[in-house]
Parts: structure tokens; sequence; C-alpha cells
């Protein structure tokens, strides 16, 4: 880095994901200082890049993670589960003006961030891009682009994630994690232009996918919360994921069980007790894995009257290797002052309109 250049900082730099953004960082040619709570991790993933600095902070310490950046540093962070851990590193950016880019999958932290640090943020010039990853990058783009060429008569737009070759083998503990608890946990939609719960899997659609239909299930998506700013004549916006496109009646049953265990202390307790058995062990894909996978957004646009006005395809790297690449190609442009607006924005605002799609075209995400 510059002397004269903001710094980028990757707090959780030792876990899967904030070793892949390190990794990805480092082939722009971009020196990091890496950051997490292991001193003997951190000195050997520095060693490992050619002698990176590093600091140690964890976030037990709160004031070890505020020195990590200064009023126009960038903080990357894969620090989760977000909802549990993920605010002290963002009140750090806040607070002081540094820009902030997150790999979280989850929506809810995405809206409590918000309403936490948006007007905190617009003060400070910090701009702030949580979920800036395959979770929700690629739908983002599907749905901006069919929502384009749907113009104004669109009135709901449909999105489903997909990906070519197996995933069974091919998920890091985080996303297990995500996936597991959200199960349980209500997913947000846009209808009639408000945000409104329903039961995750509550709804199984069907979407073009290569020349063929697949099922993917109703989940969370931050496609709800942004691209309204954006299209505001749209008054209903949905999220599939469709992973498992086989899987998607027996998970939409799993769902409904474990909806109506939550209800109740004692089904939550059993729960608690029994799905963190489905993890599995910490990591994720190797590069030979990620090789074999690519990740799929499709998004439908529709009139009022049902009518298909749009149908969009973005195909890009396996969800590991795109999420790194995003976050590092976000973390480059705010140490460059690329941000077009502070405050806790989706990747349309916060890049530009215009610079959006070229971006996403630079990771390698393009519509088919």
């Amino acid at each position: 880095m510059s002397e004269n250049r903001p710094r980028i900082v990757v707090f959780g730099a030792t876990g899967y994901a904030g070793g892949l953004a390190v990794e990805a960082l480092v082939a722009r040619g971009l020196r990091p200082i890496i950051s997490a709570r292991s001193e003997a991790k951190l000195a050997a993933l520095a060693d490992s890049h050619g002698g990176l600095d590093y600091h140690v902070a964890d976030v037990s310490d709160p004031d070890s993670v505020r020195a990590l950046v200064g009023a126009g540093d960038v903080l990357v962070t894969g620090v989760g589960p977000f909802e549990r851990v993920g605010w002290v590193a963002a009140e750090a950016a806040a607070r002081v003006g540094a820009h902030y880019v997150d790999s979280t999958g989850e929506v809810g932290f995405v809206r409590e961030l918000h309403r936490r640090h948006d007007a905190q943020a617009r003060t400070t010039g910090s701009v702030m891009l949580p979920a800036f990853g395959y979770d929700y990058v690629p739908g983002v783009l599907a749905g901006a682009l069919a929502l384009d060429e749907a113009g104004p008569d669109a009135h709901s737009v449909d999105i489903g994630y997909f990906a070519t070759g197996s995933l069974r083998n091919g998920l890091s503990q985080g996303t297990r994690k995500t996936v597991i608890d959200g199960m349980s946990l209500p997913v947000a939609v846009l209808h009639n232009g408000a945000l409104v719960d329903r039961r995750a899997a509550q709804d199984v659609v069907s979407f073009p996918v290569r020349g063929r239909r697949r099922a993917g299930i109703l989940a969370t998506g931050t496609e709800v919360l942004q691209l309204p700013f954006t299209y505001p004549q749209v008054r209903e916006i949905r999220v599939f994921n469709g992973w498992f496109p086989e899987l998607a009646r027996p998970m939409q049953a799993m769902s409904l069980v474990a909806t109506t265990l939550s209800r109740h202390p004692l089904g939550r307790r059993a729960l608690d007790t029994a799905l963190p058995r489905f993890v599995g062990p910490a990591g994720g894909p190797d590069a030979a894995e990620r090789a074999r996978t690519r990740g799929l957004a499709v998004a439908v646009a529709r009139s009022r009257s049902g009518e298909i006005l749009a149908q969009v395809e973005v195909d890009g790297p396996s969800p590991y290797t795109v999420t790194a690449d995003l976050m590092a190609m976000a973390a480059d442009r705010l140490s460059r002052g690329l941000g077009r607006a502070a405050g806790v924005v989706g990747p349309i605002d916060g890049l530009g309109a215009d610079a959006f799609p070229v971006a996403c075209a630079e990771v390698g995400l393009a519509r088919v």
C-alpha cells in the first residue's frame, strides 16, 4: 500500500472468508493489514504472503478492534455470525469514518446495521457495504438488469440463487451455520411495497436455469431492502435458494417443523442442542473444489398482471471465490475514493448505478 493511500484492514483474516479475501487483495497487488485474535496464526498467514503487517484484535476487546482503522481506511470483515459478534467491527468503522465491507448472509444483521449506524456513517463519511459477496450481489445485479429491461411496467421480481456442480461437499462451516439457523428464522419479502415476514421455504418456485426448470425455496436476501431504492415502482420482491432443488419439498417440511418448535422454549432449546451437530468442521472448500462449482443468479420481472417482462441469468465463479473477489474489489475502490454514497448502503448506491455492473464484470459476474 502507498503511504498516501488509506489502509485496507482484513479482520478475521485467519478464518475461511477472511483468508480468501486476503488472497484476493494480494492478487490485486495490494498489501492489506491482517487482523484476528490468534497471533500465531496471523504471523503464519503474514509470512505466507511475503510479510504482511498484522495486528491482534478480538471482539471481546472492543478497543483492540477500534484501533484497527481511522478515517478513510477500509475495514473488511468476515467475523461472524454477524448478529452475534459483528457489531464491534461495524461500530468501529462508522464511528471514525472508515469504510466497511462484510461477507454476511444475515439479512437481520443488515436491517439492524442500517438502524444503528446509517445516520452516524452518513455524518462521518463511512461507506458501509454489508453482505457484499455471493450473498447478495449477484442477485442485486440480476434483479437490476431485469428491472431495467422490464421498464416502468415492472411490478414484481423473483430472484433465485443456483449453482452448477454439487454443493453437497462444497459448503463452508459459516454457510452451513447460516442455512441451518435460517430454517427457523423469518424471511423478509417485499409485499405491496412493504417489508413483511414469511416462513423460510414457505414457497417453492420454479426458475429457468440453463434451459431447464429448477426449484428454489423462499429464502432471505438483501435484494428486498436494496432494489426498492432504485426501482420504487416495484411492489413485490422475493428471493429463493435453489442450491438443492431435489430437496426443496423436504426442506419446506423441515422449516415448518423448525419454526413450530422455535415458538416454544422447550422446542427452542431442543433445536439449539440438535442443530449444531449438523454444522460440521471449520473451513470450507479448497481451490480445486471451488473450481468445480459456478454460481448463478436468475431474476424474473413481471407486470401487475403476471406477464413476464424480462428474464435475466447472471453467471459467476464459485460462491466463495466471487465473495472474496467482490470484497477485494470493493475495498480497492473504496480505498481509492470511489464510493458514491455514505451510510449503510447497497451495492448500487454504494458504487454508483453506472459503476456497479462494470465492477461486477471485473470479478467475473456477467449476464449469460
